[in-house]
């Protein structure tokens, strides 16, 4: 591929991959799509201290906001979902009014731009916002009024996602709210929440009413449980996208030499290219993986998964794209070839309209990509990149 579009660059130059790419490249530079953040995990602590301050919520465990960030990633960081979700109740607390609601979508297109996002979708449970009086129309609207103004302002582009909680049983409602929208900007619809025992196809009024309305599923599923969860987000309720999927490495048994053996469901996903929303960091938080190094994306990447990489909670994680793209490139040894194939695969998975995504990719992604090629292939013929 690289050969084919850079024909004058490969032959000349060895460019960085792996660590020595970290440390020749600065990595808010990368053209980069985002498809897994959570709304409500990924807040600025500034923010929440303030919001708090505004709505006399008095429950959170520090004013300061270098302690209060290192409170949420600690609490975080002890290898559980349901421990690492226990600092959203101080999240969704603050997020109760329009003028909250607003400020904190605004702050997510903000914060995309400085990272050197182009596309971002983000989700959220609409229901968890109306302990202050408002409807969950009135939620969705201010959330959308703050993504707009900052897309007005920065130049992201943005789809919001609807959630649905497994635990609940509203979620019918919750789909019914996310078509509603779909005119303003609301491009697909979730479930999520903790795994076990809540298996998605509890919820299939919600996700055939999304299919009836031809409209767009992504699904939380293999992250904290097993096959049977991702097998029946795709076989039951028909996702398009499913959420982490990391425990599809159970269905794939890696050969002495190397090779691959895969099961059929996990053949299945491959065939049809349905797209696998990893999530490196916040899988190591939860549990989900020991540590990065064991994370099976680099395997799923290398088998031509449709796989590209996501913050899921940025506020919980103490992480944002550049991060996990750094990360992922020193553990895993990834090329720029590597992670502009990411980005392309994230945007291919867009719930973004066609004519969107392929505008992005040709006018803006390509051209970023190609702008960095150049510039390391410049720096190789200076030698900058020779030795060890």
């Amino acid at each position: 591929m690289i050969e084919h579009r850079y024909p004058n660059l490969v032959p000349k130059a060895e460019l960085p991959s792996g660590q020595r790419l970290v440390g020749a490249l600065d990595f808010r530079r990368l053209p980069k799509v985002l498809l897994h953040e959570h709304l409500d995990g990924g807040l600025r602590p500034e923010s929440v201290i303030e919001l708090a301050k505004e709505a006399g919520y008095g429950e959170l465990p520090t004013s300061d906001a270098g302690e209060l960030a290192a409170w949420f990633h600690r609490g975080a960081q002890r290898g559980s979902l349901p421990e690492y979700l226990e600092g959203f109740a101080h999240t969704i607390a603050v997020m109760q009014t329009k003028e909250g609601l607003e400020r904190v979508a605004y702050e997510f297109i903000e914060d995309m731009a400085a990272d050197g996002v182009m596309y971002a979708e983000v989700r959220f449970a609409p229901v968890f916002h109306t302990d202050g009086g408002l409807s969950e129309d009135e939620v969705v609207e201010a959330v959308i009024e703050g993504l707009e103004r900052g897309a007005g302002a920065h130049g992201v582009e943005w789809g919001l996602i609807i959630c649905a909680m497994r635990n609940r049983t509203d979620s019918l409602e919750a789909a019914e709210l996310a078509i509603r929208w779909r005119e303003r900007g609301v491009v697909g619809f979730d479930l999520a929440g903790e795994e076990a025992g809540f298996p998605p196809k509890k919820h299939l009024a919600a996700f055939q009413a999304i299919h009836r309305a031809n409209f767009a599923i992504t699904i939380h599923a293999g992250e904290a449980f097993g096959l049977e969860s991702i097998w029946q987000a795709l076989q039951w309720c028909g996702a398009h996208r499913l959420g982490h999927g990391t425990r599809l490495m159970d269905d794939i048994e890696v050969n002495d030499d190397g090779s691959l053996t895969l099961g059929r469901l996990s053949q299945y996903i491959l065939d049809r290219r349905i797209p696998l929303e990893m999530c490196l960091l916040s899988n190591v938080h939860t549990g989900a993986c020991a540590r990065v190094e064991e994370h099976p994306f680099p395997l799923f990447h290398a088998a031509g998964f449709r796989v590209f990489l996501n913050t899921d909670d940025r506020l919980m994680s103490d992480t944002e794209m550049s991060k996990e793209l750094a990360v992922a490139t020193e553990a895993f040894g990834l090329s720029l070839l590597d992670l502009e194939r990411l980005a392309v695969n994230a945007l291919k998975s867009a719930f973004a309209p066609h004519e969107k995504r392929v505008n992005l990719i040709h006018r803006r992604l390509l051209p970023g990509f190609a702008t960095l090629f150049a510039e390391l292939t410049a720096r190789s013929f200076a030698g900058e990149f020779e030795g060890p």
